[in-house]
């Protein structure tokens, strides 16, 4: 007769679903970027491409490609902070995604932007800093959108 024991172990991997923050992020960045073509249609049309060299000419679809793989990338980054900080809770999951993108708009659309746009010679460069409250508007509801998909897809994925 045989007997069988397991032992199971922390492998130091956080627990967030990086599938579920994707899907969520490729979500909050199609919302907030319908969000800002109809509040200000230059930003995605001609800042962002600028940020790869893809504008002027004025392009809403490459914007638009640009930055829903923007949203992908940080709602996969997301994932990993809700893992490492062990969020599980519904409601401190969508609240921390709110803050993730305040912090996205603080740390990248105000200060890293106008910098980039200005090192790269965009016509839509901003002045630096660029706090605009639309922007910090966009990027809040790109963080509810991201919570509330991984929310509901963070067990099925």
């Amino acid at each position: 007769m045989a007997t069988m024991t397991e032992s199971t172990h922390e492998t130091g991997t956080p627990s967030g679903n990086w599938r579920a923050g994707a899907l969520g992020g490729i979500g909050g960045a199609l919302v907030m970027g319908a969000l800002v073509l109809a509040m200000n249609p230059p930003t995605l049309s001609v800042a962002i491409p600028s940020l790869y060299t893809l504008a002027p000419p004025p392009s809403p679809g490459v914007g638009m490609v640009v930055h829903v793989s923007h949203g992908a990338v940080l709602g996969v980054v997301f994932a990993v902070l809700v893992g490492v900080l062990d969020v599980e809770r519904p409601v401190q999951l969508v609240g921390v995604a709110v803050a993730w993108g305040v912090a996205a708009w603080v740390v990248l659309a105000a200060l890293l932007m106008p910098l980039w746009l200005s090192a790269v010679g965009s016509p839509a460069s901003p002045p630096f800093p660029n706090f605009a409250p639309p922007s910090l508007l966009w990027h809040a509801v790109y963080g509810a959108v991201l919570g509330g998909v991984y929310v509901v897809t963070e067990d099925v994925l």
